[in-house]
């Protein structure tokens, strides 16, 4: 290993393998002294920009879990067998060694140069930790001398690359499922089928949340907004359940398995305004005092969005004077904040014993059902279907 000095930019040269995988994919695996990871590597921190759009991918460091790293790695016999993932950028560069004499089906030798600066700001850093951003924060502050370790690298183009990647290696992990949502809207490649799934979804929530004329804005708990009121997981199982079922399947496009966002942010929009207008005493406040921002009520509510559209058999998309009209009624019928529901054949529940569970999820949606058709004297036309409530 050698720090070439080029003026202004230094150049780490290190021994390694150039692997090839799948098309396209060019990966980099070589060694090099832990404590020089900061010299070329940074963190892409998850955050909100002035625009209010996520930009980074990484959660904050776990300051206990480094502590005990670096105390590992501070001992007699310390070992880190796994390698840290860093993205890095095309001023990186491989030089391979003659291929007629060092080269394999799978892998070529070769010399990585690795540009440095001597710039503190992370603009100017050619590498980002994808993978390994803890024992990466123990190897810097550790009271150790020299400590090598083995770093896969590949190369990413944008930032959006590098959001990818970090979500396909850390999702079989039990990384923070928010942290993940939040984070699926600004991916494109394809991920593992549940992701694939909820980008979309992500896509709408993350609107809901940011929007200046949403009802709900910062209202939802997400990565980037902890002090919001309603689980980001209860916002999803609504909005999927209306992509499923609901109004908002009239604005899917089933080939790309997405539609028209605007569209669909409409109608969330107008039926989460008329919602917190007709149930102004329970709206905003957190789930152990009012169950309407509690996933059991968000979900049941948003039940009645679907309900509600289809019982008016508008010739045009619903608004939020009808959602308002419609929902008005039920104002004296609900116990969000106090009281006992009825669920009928002499089942009652107090109003805070309603829990997140499937079971108590469908038996609000069920009675809120019931009592949107009793008021409104509607035929029942929605069909629930078991998923709607797992």
């Amino acid at each position: 290993m050698n720090n070439i000095d080029n003026g202004k930019i230094r150049e780490l040269t290190l021994p390694a393998l150039m692997v090839s995988q799948g098309n396209d994919r060019i990966l980099f695996s070589f060694a090099v002294d832990g404590r020089l990871l900061s010299d070329f590597t940074t963190i892409s921190r998850i955050r909100l920009s002035e625009a209010q759009d996520i930009t980074g991918y990484q959660r904050p460091e776990v300051l206990a879990h480094i502590a005990d790293i670096k105390a590992y790695l501070e001992s007699e016999k310390a070992m880190l067998p796994t390698s840290i993932v860093v993205a890095l950028d095309d001023s990186v560069t491989f030089q391979p060694i003659d291929p007629d004499t060092l080269a394999c089906a799978s892998a070529t030798s070769g010399v990585l140069r690795i540009p440095l600066t001597d710039c503190q700001g992370n603009e100017r850093k050619v590498g980002w930790i994808v993978d390994g951003q803890q024992r990466a924060a123990a190897l810097r502050e550790a009271k150790i001398s020299r400590f090598p370790i083995f770093v896969t690298g590949f190369i990413a183009s944008s930032d959006k690359e590098q959001r990818e990647q970090f979500i396909l290696v850390n999702s079989p992990k039990p990384l923070p499922r928010d942290l993940i949502y939040e984070l699926l809207p600004g991916t494109e490649s394809k991920l593992p089928a549940l992701l694939q799934r909820r980008r979309f979804s992500a896509t709408l929530l993350g609107r809901l949340n940011r929007d200046e004329c949403s009802p709900l804005k910062k209202l939802i708990r997400t990565h980037t907004n902890p002090q919001g009121v309603i689980k980001d997981n209860s916002i999803l199982r609504m909005i999927e359940n209306s992509l499923s079922d609901g109004i908002l399947f009239e604005f899917r496009d089933l080939e790309t398995n997405q539609g028209d966002v605007e569209g669909m942010l409409r109608i969330l929009k107008a039926f989460w305004r008329a919602t917190a207008e007709v149930f102004d005493d329970a709206w905003a406040l957190p789930p152990r005092q009012s169950r309407l921002m509690h996933g059991a009520g968000i979900i049941g509510v948003g039940l009645l969005m679907d309900a509600i559209s289809e019982a008016c058999q508008l010739d045009g998309e619903p608004t939020y004077e009808t959602f308002r009209k419609e929902l008005a009624p039920l104002r004296g019928q609900c116990h969000w904040t106090g009281g006992s529901w009825d669920f009928g054949d002499g089942s009652q529940r107090r109003w805070d014993e309603v829990q997140n569970t499937s079971k108590d999820i469908q038996l609000l949606a069920m009675h809120l059902l019931d009592l949107y058709h009793q008021v409104t004297q509607q035929s029942k036309h929605t069909e629930l279907s078991p998923q709607m409530f797992q």
